[in-house]
């Protein structure tokens, strides 16, 4: 398709007449295939292509500034790949196309031959044409590269020629913007991709994840296993041991980190709308369906989706699972196509899946397909040694949330110790929130814990397990110089079981110097 514009033929001879009408038709095909394409490589390429092919213009030629070395580099060559002339390079003001950088003006040569300042260096040039080179501008600015190409032997209209040029050059200097533009938005954002999934895979590694009992030492083994495999992982463990927490480690720690994680609760739903939720529905399957809707294996594919509650699912759904699981098929609903996904599957519970596949309630293929790598997180009171790392950690993320500075003693930490944690980590969570909430100066110490709300008295010393050595020495250090005399004397009664004879031996105290001091630092005495 070419432009149709009327042209005035008076007072215009032929050969300019005919000039003027290719140079509108190359004009025109020129902002077409600038218009195309963002590969700028490319595009110039085409762009000398139908400059020799409509605008009888040979050797076309695309010189673009290097900012950072101050150079021109080859970018486009008519006829030819760029790549083997990259490392032919101009100073600004060396040869006829460093001048016409230095200048930023046009220059004509009736004759490359005549030009001694010529200097040829790709060897292309038939020295006996003409030769145009016209400066690449960014608006009214500066030079940014070299625009040139050879007329036929015996052109007369060397002048208009050049005016042609000028204008092809500005529609490149439009294009060289934009590419430039969008390349530095895309490394703007490629840069932004990356510093988030350094964060994120920072966030939910193993440093995110506290604990050094030994329980959750296995944990982080078999989790560093697993994560290298698309195995399917069923985490096991109570409500609130962080099972979510380790399916975020398995998949950013996995090959699959650049790819999507998704995460669903299957007891959050019903049958029907679990169904559309995970495989997705076609637009009118049913009242409401106004549009096709992919489901979570769909945004899964690739990647690893986390099924939260997996032992709430209803037999009848069960089968359906079971497919997914089985083939990486599946229909959405409404629809007749069979859909593939290359999707990772984790899944977590809370219940006892072996009682409920032999009561008949879980299907035992379901279960064997689920249960292929098993994880169990212990509850906290089995690993009572981690509270304090856990609640110096939780204090520090309220704290952020607040926004202001909190700390917690070791007073505190020892009641936290004492308690059995039925609610496992989530209820620590919600403890020191509250904790924080109720402690005016930002000192979480063992008598804002009371106030919590927390029962130490109604879970018993014998109900939880008692701190093992190296738990009580990461709460407290009797001969921390660091503790003031409260502090110390309340930790020495902890350890003494509140028995105020003991708690003077372990102070070097009388019996008699120590209920003074109970006394005189306000401190009340537990009843055992």
């Amino acid at each position: 398709m070419t432009a149709s514009i009327p042209i005035p033929t008076e007072r215009i001879d032929p050969q300019r007449l005919a000039l003027l009408e290719t140079q509108l038709t190359a004009l025109f095909e020129v902002s077409s295939v600038l218009s195309r394409s963002l590969n700028l490589r490319q595009t110039l390429r085409e762009v000398l292509g139908v400059l020799h092919d409509r605008g009888r213009l040979s050797h076309g030629l695309v010189c673009l500034l290097d900012d950072e070395r101050g150079e021109l580099l080859i970018s486009a060559i008519h006829g030819a790949d760029a790549e083997p002339f990259e490392k032919v390079s101009y100073q600004p003001g060396e040869g006829v196309l460093g001048r016409i950088l230095s200048t930023n003006e046009p220059w004509i040569l009736p004759r490359i031959a005549d030009e001694p300042r010529f200097l040829d260096r790709l060897s292309l040039y038939d020295a006996a044409l003409p030769f145009i080179g016209v400066p690449i501008r960014f608006g009214d600015g500066g030079a940014i590269g070299v625009f040139a190409a050879q007329p036929p032997a015996g052109e007369e209209l060397l002048a208009e020629r050049s005016r042609f040029l000028e204008m092809v050059a500005n529609l490149i200097g439009q294009a060289v913007r934009l590419a430039r533009t969008v390349e530095a938005e895309q490394l703007a954002l490629r840069e932004e991709r990356d510093k988030l999934r350094r964060e994120v895979k920072g966030s939910h590694g193993f440093d995110s994840i506290i604990g050094r009992a030994n329980s959750m030492r296995l944990v982080f083994d078999q989790v560093r296993q697993v994560a290298k495999w698309n195995t399917t992982v069923l985490i096991r463990g109570e409500s609130g041991t962080g099972k979510e927490l380790i399916a975020n480690a398995i998949h950013y720690n996995s090959p699959r980190a650049r790819a999507a994680f998704i995460k669903l609760n299957c007891a959050a739903l019903p049958d029907n709308l679990l169904e559309s939720e995970l495989f997705g529905h076609e637009k009118g399957a049913f009242t409401g369906a106004v549009a096709l809707r992919k489901g979570r294996f769909e945004q899964a594919d690739g990647g690893t989706l986390f099924l939260d509650e997996i032992g709430e699912i209803s037999p009848a759904f069960q089968a359906k699972l079971l497919r997914v699981l089985q083939e990486g098929e599946f229909e959405r609903v409404g629809g007749g196509r069979t859909l593939k996904v290359d999707v990772r599957v984790i899944a977590a519970t809370n219940r006892d899946l072996e009682a409920e596949v032999r009561a008949g309630e879980f299907r035992e293929d379901l279960y064997y397909r689920l249960n292929v790598m098993p994880i169990r997180m212990p509850a906290l009171r089995e690993r009572i040694e981690d509270v304090p790392d856990l609640a110096r950690f939780l204090v520090n993320k309220v704290a952020r949330m607040q926004g202001r500075e909190l700390a917690i003693t070791d007073s505190a930490l020892r009641v936290l110790m004492r308690y059995d944690w039925p609610g496992n980590v989530r209820e620590l969570e919600n403890c020191m929130e509250r904790a924080a909430v109720m402690s005016e100066q930002g000192i979480i110490d063992r008598d804002v814990i009371q106030l919590t709300g927390i029962d130490v008295s109604a879970s018993g010393v014998d109900s939880a397990p008692a701190p093992s050595a190296s738990a009580a020495a990461s709460a407290v250090d009797l001969h921390d110089p660091d503790l003031d005399e409260r502090e110390r004397v309340i930790a020495a009664l902890e350890e003494a079981g509140w028995v105020q004879a003991k708690a003077a031996r372990l102070l070097n105290m009388t019996p008699r110097q120590i209920a003074y001091r109970i006394q005189t630092l306000n401190i009340r005495m537990r009843q055992f």
